[in-house]
């Protein structure tokens, strides 16, 4: 049968992964953020990237997060209905 601990899901991202993910966020979004700076045109336009790009940064992690909270549910509900197959095999008696 199926315990609690076994229905905890582990990390599985090593730290160097986790730093270089950072960085390349970290990195990007500067990046992003001082070509706006740069650009040749008044305020306005310049407000009007920045915007963009926050309301893009915004969206894109909400949008991984959805995704991520999505597939963690479809993996606990398949590993509480294969808990129940096995409960309901190990109750089984075909000799009964």
């Amino acid at each position: 049968m199926t315990k609690a601990k076994d229905l905890m899901v582990s990390p599985t991202h090593s730290s160097a992964w986790v730093v270089q993910t950072w960085a390349a966020f970290i990195i990007s979004l500067g990046a992003t953020s001082l070509g706006i700076c740069y650009l040749p045109v008044n305020g306005w336009v310049k407000a009007y990237f920045g915007m963009g790009l926050a309301f893009t940064v915004g969206s894109t992690i909400s949008l991984s997060k959805t995704t991520r909270d999505i597939h963690e549910a479809q993996k606990l509900a398949a590993r509480v209905d294969e808990a129940r197959v096995e409960r309901l095999l190990a109750e089984h008696h075909p000799l009964k």
